[in-house]
């Protein structure tokens, strides 16, 4: 019984603590509970998302109808690829899912695996034609610590500045560069000779 207890205290911490974005849902669909992860992915508060049909957050709605839904639910164990509605506009997430019986209850632990912010595509189309723009010597020094091999949160810590600019700034990089993603964006800036510059 200690055992169990313990397993319990550490996955609510896990769940808790955890920097992917996860939710709770009963076997309807209804969100039982969000992590902190979750709700600032979403651009929401608890208490408006709790209560909710999950895919009251998905972009058309339920992509299963109650019997899909239930046959999903029968594997135990499901994964997929939906565009959510959030705060700041469309998020497409690759996500993972699990069910379990807990106190009796049939709860599904979804996992959102990888986050694309620019909507239905998961990469920025770009146009191979236009010339690159110049880099203002803080994108410069961004995509070098990226070249580097630096994640976003350690380049905010050495730079003293939050992890969101260091998202603005690589975005702002990318548009300049016409790339697709922080990997093409290193790529274009060393070849265009964009970075040292």
């Amino acid at each position: 019984m200690a055992e169990r207890e313990g397993w319990s205290e550490l996955f609510a911490t896990a769940f808790e603590r955890s920097r992917n974005a996860m939710v709770l849902t009963d076997g309807q669909r209804v969100i039982v509970e969000p992590n902190p992860a979750f709700l600032t992915l979403l651009g929401q508060r608890r208490d408006a998302v709790i209560g909710q049909p999950v895919y009251a957050f998905v972009a058309g709605g339920p992509v299963v109808t109650d019997e899909e839904w239930a046959e999903i639910l029968a594997a135990g164990r499901f994964s997929g690829e939906s565009e959510l509605v959030a705060a700041h506009g469309p998020i497409l997430v690759q996500w993972a899912a699990s069910t379990e019986i807990v106190t009796g209850h049939r709860l599904v632990l979804v996992v959102l695996l990888n986050v694309s912010r620019w909507g239905s595509r998961s990469r920025r189309t770009v146009d191979p034609d236009s010339a690159p723009r110049a880099l203002t010597p803080r994108e410069r020094e961004i995509v070098h610590h990226l070249a580097l091999g630096a994640a976003g949160p350690e380049i905010a810590e050495d730079l003293q500045i939050s992890h969101e600019t260091v998202r603005t700034h690589v975005r702002n990089a990318m548009g300049k560069v016409g790339a697709r993603s922080r990997a093409h964006l290193v790529a274009k800036s060393l070849g265009h000779g964009l970075t040292f510059a």
